[in-house]
């Protein structure tokens, strides 16, 4: 779906006054599946070929498998499962730059237990964004973070939560506007705006502890591997929440004691009896998403392994992060056993970090 703020203007966009528009992304619990309904594809064809040419052919046959022909469990403008009435939301933000659809794994693994799952793109911040009407708008150098440092990318990445923040808090008022009229009848009474969860990679999961800051709508967070950012650090926030962390430990303290000494001060003002704090050791940064599976070049990822990048296999980081993050928010959106967070005893590679 494309959602715009007729009344709003986009922050981070090159042109002041620009209006803030995004293309939102949702998967949710389907009826059945008929015999005519065809699965969706992983990414849109425009989207793939706006990719293609901002990437080159040659280094995406090189990195990447074909994404047309990279099946999903998703099936295009279903039905709405009538199992139950209504789904709690979650939304969901990528890291950096990152597409939505980069972390369709988790997003299906989610919808598949129950869940509402809504991830958003927004232009001149994301990657790339491709509008139904062929417009293709790039991130904007200025809002690209890799191209600075210090304390100019801290400054950077704290506005681009902040703006991100405020854009989910946009995305929740049009799915409330959704849940009352839908025009196509799908989603009318179906969300469960009053059970909304947030959970994101690294700067999403600085957003998701951002939104929870801003937006009281949100009742619980996952940040996966995020550092904090902005004033949520000295504030804090008081809905549960779980960090779940990346294996940090062969950095050097210089950098990762100042972010594990503000994660520690946010967690420490939490509720007792509704903050986690795991680390998946073995695992990589830049494993949470999908990307990882999508690699097909066992060259490249032997020389992760060599260099003692990659320690842990990227499908079984990926499982382990759905699992949490599904643990975490049946328990505190659906009133499910918070045993079943603590559980670790089939997941040795997590470690409560605290």
């Amino acid at each position: 779906m494309v959602w715009s703020d007729p009344t709003g203007t986009d922050p981070m966009a090159p042109q002041p006054g620009s209006r803030r528009e995004f293309v939102a992304w949702i998967w949710y619990p389907a009826a059945p599946r008929m015999p005519s309904q065809a699965y969706a594809d992983y990414l849109p064809g425009p989207w793939r070929e706006a990719i293609e040419r901002q990437n080159g052919v040659l280094i995406a046959d090189f990195m990447n498998r074909d994404l047309s022909i990279v099946r999903t469990h998703s099936l295009g403008a279903a039905e709405v499962s009538p199992r139950e009435p209504s789904y709690p939301v979650v939304l969901m933000r990528p890291g950096l730059a990152a597409l939505t659809t980069d972390y369709t794994t988790l997003a299906e693994d989610l919808a598949s237990h129950g869940y509402v799952v809504v991830g958003i793109d927004a232009p001149y911040r994301s990657r790339i964004v491709v509008f139904p009407d062929g417009r293709v708008i790039m991130r904007a150098p200025q809002n690209n973070a890799d191209l600075v440092g210090g304390a100019e990318e801290e400054r950077l990445t704290a506005r681009l939560a902040q703006a991100w923040s405020a854009d989910l808090s946009f995305a929740l008022d049009q799915l409330g506007r959704l849940n009352a009229s839908d025009p196509t009848g799908r989603f009318v009474g179906r969300l469960d705006l009053r059970r909304v969860g947030v959970f994101g990679h690294s700067l999403g999961g600085a957003t998701a502890l951002q939104f929870c800051h801003d937006d009281r709508r949100c009742k619980a967070g996952v940040d996966v591997d995020g550092l904090p950012l902005g004033n949520v650090i000295a504030d804090g926030i008081t809905q549960p929440f779980m960090f779940l962390l990346g294996d940090h430990s062969g950095e050097p303290d210089s950098e990762t004691g100042p972010v594990k000494a503000n994660i520690r001060s946010i967690y420490n003002r939490l509720p007792a009896g509704g903050r986690w704090y795991f680390a998946i050791r073995g695992s990589n940064h830049y494993m949470f998403s999908d990307n990882v599976a999508l690699l097909k070049n066992r060259f490249l990822m032997g020389g992760l392994r060599a260099v003692g990048l990659v320690h842990i296999d990227g499908r079984r980081q990926l499982a382990i992060t759905a699992h949490f993050i599904d643990a975490f928010f049946d328990a505190t959106l659906k009133g499910g056993p918070v045993s079943a967070i603590e559980d670790r005893s089939g997941y040795p590679e997590v470690e409560d970090d605290r």
